[in-house]
């Protein structure tokens, strides 16, 4: 999700010219598209994401577009005080709305975009502590426009993404932890009719 103002810079970024595949469907303020991710010389991982923009208008439909959702990043312009403020609202409409099956909140990234710029605003001291304090599993500072950090911003996603599904698959019971309800009948062997009383 960005902040207004953002999403154009983002949509023009070279991480969607270039990796993402085309597949780009405008919806109701949301913008969708897949990015295929090397992860290693054997794997690949495939992203969808899903840009709300950050526009209160389409807040009320968030959680439709969160549900489903193993990750997100958060990004705001950091040559806009009221870009950085509004994240603290997002933050907690996604800690409501998104939740995984441990009941904790998904992995959240924070993007302080648009770092090429001299007129910045908000400070990294100011980013650190409000990352912090909300709840992000990390910040960096990107530029879209020159494709800065945007990449590692999405494989550090990733892997905080695949260490909360490793842990909820370990906390999963597995079939030899498992009870399996049996009617009496298969139980005992009996031939009993079953019925009430």
């Amino acid at each position: 999700m960005t902040s207004t103002g953002t999403l154009s810079t983002s949509s023009r970024s070279p991480e969607v010219r270039g990796r993402k595949k085309r597949r780009r469907k405008k919806r109701r303020g949301v913008d969708f598209s897949v990015k295929l991710l090397h992860w290693s010389d054997k794997e690949k991982v495939r992203l969808q994401l899903w840009d709300v923009a950050g526009q209160e208008r389409f807040i009320s439909m968030t959680r439709i577009y969160y549900k489903g959702a193993l990750g997100c990043v958060m990004m705001f312009d950091v040559t806009s005080a009221s870009s950085f403020l509004n994240c603290r609202h997002w933050k907690q409409d996604l800690d409501n709305k998104a939740i995984l099956p441990n009941g904790h909140s998904i992995p959240c990234i924070l993007l302080a975009n648009k770092c090429d710029l001299a007129q910045r605003v908000v400070s990294a001291d100011s980013i650190n502590r409000f990352s912090k304090a909300n709840g992000f599993v990390a910040w960096m500072e990107t530029s879209v426009k020159d494709n800065t950090n945007i990449g590692e911003a999405m494989r550090r996603l990733v892997q905080e993404i695949l260490s909360v599904m490793s842990n909820l698959d370990s906390v999963q019971p597995g079939p030899e932890d498992s009870v399996n309800p049996q009617l009496d009948s298969e139980h005992s062997g009996s031939s009993r009719a079953a019925g009430c009383c």
